[in-house]
């Protein structure tokens, strides 16, 4: 397993509750646009407020990024400002047995940790690549529908997709 691109680790032998602010460096926002396959973060920084919960660590915050993304339909860049919270609750990993595992939504928002440490920035870049529209279209985007002959709801699926492509054959 790789290191993460933007990690940073809290030794929780030394934990101090309070804030924090955390913000990758260009090398680091480089690596984590060339993971998750965006053309570029301009920034990526979150403020997060750490507190104690028995053995457990709770980090609340906001995540603030800017991002250069491709456009879903044109493949052209696709400038996007990211604001949302962040709620990460770490728990110390207790082992799993054979049986089927049943989950409890609040066991979903939850990240197991092993060792003395948990590593915030690894979170916070899972958390950036969450808030990311997967089909974000830019201004363009009706102009190369209407070339590739996908105008309407029945064209833009996947069977209009394909009739298009019969077109131009």
């Amino acid at each position: 397993m790789t290191a993460p691109e933007f990690s940073r680790p809290i030794d929780l032998r030394h934990f101090a509750e309070g804030a924090i602010e955390l913000e990758a460096n260009e090398e680091e926002r480089k690596a984590v646009a060339r993971r998750f396959l965006l053309v570029a973060i301009k920034s990526l920084k979150a403020t997060l407020d750490l507190r104690a919960d028995g053995q457990a660590i709770n980090a609340n915050g906001r995540l603030h990024a800017s991002i250069v993304q491709s456009c879903a339909i044109s493949g052209e860049d696709l400038p996007v400002t990211i604001d949302e919270p962040l709620i990460f609750r770490f728990v110390p990993e207790t082992p799993v047995d054979e049986e089927e595992l049943e989950l409890d939504a609040g066991d979903l928002d939850e990240i197991a940790y092993s060792g003395q440490s948990i590593d915030l920035g690894e979170a916070v870049a899972q958390s950036l690549v969450l808030a990311i529209d997967p089909y974000a279209t830019g201004p363009n985007a009706d102009r190369f529908r209407k070339e590739a002959g996908l105008l309407d709801e029945a064209a833009a699926g996947p069977f209009g997709a394909l009739a298009a492509l019969k077109k131009q054959d």
